[in-house]
Order: structure tokens, then C-alpha cells, then sequence
């Protein structure tokens, strides 16, 4: 069985709630662990086997460690059937691999900036910003309920996440944020808060031993 260390309220979340979509929360051992936070709450937990003390970070069954979300998230799918991606071959696969890239390599950055405050070239010249963003999220959108069209995949469940988490940064687009409204009914809210309750109890418990 693999194992999942997630911490409750983090990015790790998005993971949880893409088990849960599938149905596959069970086949997967969660350990709950503690991060350093953004503001400044938290620490390293020795638990923790990432090597830079993140979550999320998957273990697998052959021991392999897997770190980023982007990564974790493919391969969980992949695991289990793939079904919240296009297939090998599928038209739309390239469209689905560059969007889980996209998520890490250019979103993220440009988020992090826009919450941080922070504008210099070198920025806007690897990263671009939020208009460009927007634009991209748009395009896609413009041909489907989803990124890829008619079916939600990972790629909606990974890009939509920092947006449910800081809806303050989403860009100021009816088209984006029916979207990202989309995703969420999609996901069990209910459940998923419920699960993060207990995996906060449980860390508090941890912490308190």
C-alpha cells in the first residue's frame, strides 16, 4: 500500500480530495505530519521523509519516494486506472500533460509573486504574470466546462486548488471562477472537510504528546 504524508490545510489537501473522487482514500496509508507554514506556524517533523520537510510525499509500494503534486498525483491516478486523465494517445493527452507542468512551472511562481508582492523582470521574463495566466486558464476554458473540455481530470483538481485555498488571487474572470466553482462541487466539500478535522485533531494530539 502506498504511503501518503500529508499535513491537514496544505497542499497535500488536493490529494486527498483527488482519493476520495476516486474512491480510493482507503488503498492509500495517510500519515499526518506537521510543515513550516507560511506564516511562520509549524515546523519539520522527523516523521517526515521529504527531504525538505513538504508535503505532499508519497512512498510507494517499492519504496520509491515521489515529491511535488503535479508528480504524486499523476502517478495515484496511473495506479489506480487513470481515471481522471486522458490515455496514452488520446488526443488530449498533451494538453493534459502540459497543464500538470504548467501548474508547478509557471502558476505557482506567478501566484507566490502576486501574494508576496514581489515584480521584477527576471520574474515576468521566466514566469510572465497574472494576465498571462488568465489568459491561458481562459483559452482553455473557452472549449469546455474543463481544461481538457467535458471531463474534469487531475489537471482541474491540481490548478483550481490555490485558487479554493486564496480565492483573493483568482483573476477577476466570470469564466475562471465558474470554473473553479465547477471543481469544487465535484469534490466531496463535506467529506473532505470532515477528513481535514480529524487529521488536524490528530496532528494536535501528535504535537501535544
Amino acid at each position: 500500500m502506498p504511503t501518503l504524508y500529508h499535513s491537514p490545510n496544505s497542499r497535500s489537501s488536493r490529494v486527498i480530495a483527488q482519493l476520495m473522487l476516486m474512491g480510493k482514500l482507503d488503498e492509500v496509508d495517510v500519515v499526518i505530519v506537521d510543515v513550516q507554514r507560511h506564516d511562520g506556524s509549524g515546523g519539520a517533523d522527523p516523521r517526515n521523509p521529504h527531504p525538505e520537510g513538504k508535503v505532499p510525499y508519497l512512498v510507494t509500494d517499492q519504496g520509491q519516494g515521489i515529491r511535488e503534486s503535479a508528480a504524486i498525483m499523476m502517478y495515484l491516478d496511473e495506479l489506480f486506472g487513470q481515471p481522471l486523465s486522458p490515455a496514452i494517445g488520446a488526443p488530449d493527452r498533451g494538453a493534459y500533460l502540459s497543464w500538470m507542468a504548467y501548474s508547478g512551472g509557471v502558476l505557482d511562481p506567478v501566484l507566490v509573486a502576486a501574494f508576496s508582492g514581489l515584480e521584477h523582470p527576471a520574474l515576468a521574463g521566466a514566469y510572465r504574470g497574472m494576465s498571462e495566466v488568465c489568459t491561458a486558464l481562459e483559452t482553455a476554458l473557452s472549449e469546455g466546462d474543463f481544461l481538457l473540455g467535458a471531463s474534469l481530470s487531475v489537471a482541474d483538481i491540481l490548478l483550481a486548488s490555490p485558487f479554493q485555498w486564496a480565492p483573493h488571487l483568482m483573476p477577476d474572470s466570470a469564466i475562471i471562477k465558474s470554473w473553479v466553482e465547477r471543481v469544487g462541487r465535484r469534490l466531496d466539500g463535506e467529506a473532505i472537510g470532515a477528513f481535514e478535522a480529524q487529521a488536524l485533531s490528530t496532528l494536535n494530539a501528535l504535537e501535544d504528546a
